[in-house]
């Protein structure tokens, strides 16, 4: 399943590992060591980066929504996944 990170971008919810603030010096450190790998995918579309969405490939993905806001998303998702699963029992 897909989850809207903002601007019409989408990840693979999946792939996800964490979502994290993104206004911690250690956070940012790490952002500019995914730039300078080329693993950084910035899906801000040039506003503040708020969260940092690591994936198990290795790839901080940059998103201007907060994590919170992600976070809910997933949540959302999951229980249309279950609800799902419930109409396939029957």
């Amino acid at each position: 399943m897909f989850i809207n990170i903002g601007f019409g971008n989408y990840i693979n919810s999946d792939q996800i590992i964490s979502v994290s603030r993104a206004d911690s010096a250690p956070m940012k450190r790490l952002v500019q060591n995914a730039k300078d790998h080329g693993t950084a995918v910035d899906a801000t579309q040039g506003r503040k980066t708020k969260s940092i969405i690591m994936t198990n490939g290795g790839y901080a993905v940059l998103s201007a929504l907060l994590p919170e806001t992600i976070a809910g998303r997933f949540r959302d998702n999951e229980t249309i996944e279950e609800t799902r699963g419930d109409c396939d029992e029957a």
